[in-house]
């Protein structure tokens, strides 16, 4: 017995001394590798502030299509100066030699030098080591030189909605806009305030190495390749058409994944302070809603063919290309009569007197009803801030010319997004997902999470109401132009839209102003890309169909080579 015990003894000692070895071995994977960065940092002693406030910050990530990962924000390092304004003895000297590595005035730098009972003003930042070197040289007493950090673009302007950017928020530096603003908490990192015995960090934290979830990298859905072809495409046609504003979203319509959301005018998200107008920093997919006319015509139909009311075969008369409601005259957009019309040629042609007829057929409570549940007049959920909802007070309104208006687009008002979101009930079969930008988050301890988002588990449409729908939108597009847009193997569902642009005081509309959309899934009967685009006012042409099926189909073609994608017919 005794020979037992001692046996076991030795076994659990054996057993408590390896599991100590298995914590030691993987806290120092944490410090050797996982925080390897911070200890190189360390390494730089004698460039450390007065702090030791050294800027530290997680990663974005974009995405490619093969699955590898592509940095669309980091932490660069480099180096600042800075002085002791007593100590200067000849600040024109001292001026002239250093202007080239500052952004500031002379004016401003003798400014700096007149305080004299401050000890730390800093004067030039974001410098390399080779810059640093000729300062060096130039032996100005007074001078110091640390080691600094920033926030970096690598794509510039790329994505900068979807981004945002750093600024102080008091003396705190934070998140402003996009995703920056958005996933702040977990970006944000603690400030490196003091230096820890290596072997101290070994041994200590390891309940947080192992539970602490806060902070670390994102990883986003978009597509560097596919978001850079779309924002070009834009810019082409933006310049093209004089347009006072462009955007565009390419999205999974079956999970909500976004690919690419572009919105111009842009920025530079490295030199964000250069703009002259601070609206820009909007992100005009989520933050502006806008009318967007024929585009929400397939949504209407949708409703009315789900609910019964109509076919595309169901016909009604239009001997005059206009009708009266509550006094109020609607036409069509040519103002010409068609006779008897299909469901079909009111999309083909997008009649607004047969849109008229359809709500009517579908009745004000139950339009309102489906429209409601689409989403439209609800924020998307996307993982943005500043996200706003769509202005429907009209769909609740007593009067008939309000429900007449909203049938063909006119007198609600969405955002791009939520426009997108809606459309791609038609295209996914019936479901409502949630549009979102980023799928996973790799934590500094070495875990990471992947991000559900939720789909509705009802069909809002049946699946032979979106089949249907589909079928009709794929003539719509196949009949644009006599069928010259058509590509032989692959199906396409579009629709345009033109729109008057509404007044900002409230009194109407601009008569010579319009707001041109497109939208578009393929390959249409199982579609992985829902592609919606607009134009806001642009010069010398009338309609969408002009300005943006160029731009869209230089988009799909290219998404179809890039993604490989398979032919559905």
């Amino acid at each position: 017995m005794k020979l037992s015990s001692f046996h076991f003894r030795i076994r659990f000692i054996i057993v408590c001394v390896f599991l100590v070895a298995v914590i030691i071995l993987g806290r120092l994977f944490f410090v050797q590798i996982i925080h390897s960065n911070l200890y190189t940092d360390r390494a730089d002693k004698q460039y450390i502030t007065p702090a030791s406030d050294i800027f530290n910050r997680g990663s974005i990530f974009f995405s490619k299509n093969d699955g590898s990962l592509v940095t669309a924000g980091t932490v660069t390092s480099g180096f600042k100066v800075a002085m002791v304004p007593k100590d200067i003895a000849d600040p024109e000297n001292a001026y002239t030699k250093l202007a080239p590595f500052m952004k500031m005035d002379k004016g401003t730098f003798l400014a700096k030098i007149d305080k004299t009972d401050d000890p730390y003003e800093e004067i030039a930042t974001k410098l390399t080591k080779e810059q640093v070197n000729e300062i060096e040289n130039f032996n100005i007493k007074g001078l110091s030189i640390f080691k600094d950090n920033w926030r970096f673009y690598p794509g510039g302007s790329l994505a900068s909605h979807v981004l945002g950017f750093l600024a102080y928020k008091g003396d705190s530096l934070e998140g402003q806009y996009g995703l920056e603003r958005y996933y702040n908490e977990t970006l944000s990192k603690p400030k490196d305030e003091a230096y820890v015995n290596f072997f101290a960090e070994v041994f200590s934290n390891i309940k947080n190495t192992i539970s602490d979830t806060s902070q670390g990298d994102i990883i986003t859905t978009i597509e560097p390749v596919v978001q850079y072809t779309l924002e070009q495409e834009l810019s082409a046609t933006m310049d093209k058409w004089k347009g006072d504003q462009a955007g565009g979203i390419i999205m999974n319509p079956q999970t909500g994944e976004i690919y690419a959301m572009a919105g111009l005018p842009d920025f530079d998200l490295n030199n964000f302070g250069s703009v002259s107008d601070v609206g820009v920093y909007r992100n005009p997919l989520i933050e502006n809603v806008y009318e967007f006319g024929s585009v929400i015509k397939p949504l209407v139909m949708a409703g009315a063919i789900n609910a019964g009311v109509v076919t595309p075969e169901t016909t009604y008369t239009d001997n005059n290309g206009f009708v009266v409601v509550d006094k109020k005259t609607i036409y069509n957009f040519d103002k010409k009569g068609r006779g008897v019309a299909t469901m079909q040629e009111v999309l083909d042609q997008s009649l607004n007197t047969g849109m008229v007829f359809v709500e009517n057929k579908l009745g004000h409570d139950k339009f309102r009803s489906y429209m409601k549940s689409y989403g439209i007049g609800e924020k998307t959920g996307i993982d943005l801030p500043n996200e706003t909802s769509g202005l429907i007070k009209n769909l609740d309104s007593p009067r008939n010319i309000e429900y007449a208006n909203a049938s063909f687009g006119q007198g609600i008002a969405l955002t791009p997004l939520e426009a997108a979101r809606s459309l791609s009930i038609i295209a996914n079969g019936g479901k409502l997902v949630t549009p979102h930008l980023v799928k996973e988050i790799k934590y500094d301890n070495g875990l990471s999470k992947t991000i559900d988002y939720p789909i509705t588990e009802e069909n809002i449409l049946k699946k032979e109401t979106t089949d249907t729908v589909t079928q009709m939108l794929i003539h719509v597009f196949e009949s644009y132009d006599g069928g010259i847009h058509k590509i032989s193997n692959i199906s396409i569902a579009t629709k345009t839209g033109t729109a008057q642009v509404a007044r900002e005081d409230g009194k109407g509309y601009y008569t010579d102003r319009n707001m041109h959309s497109f939208f578009g899934y393929f390959p249409a009967y199982n579609p992985k890309f829902l592609m919606f685009l607009f134009l806001k006012d642009p010069k010398g042409v009338k309609y969408a169909s002009q300005t943006l099926i160029p731009p869209f189909m230089d988009l799909t073609k290219f998404i179809i080579n890039y993604y490989n994608v398979p032919p559905d017919r």
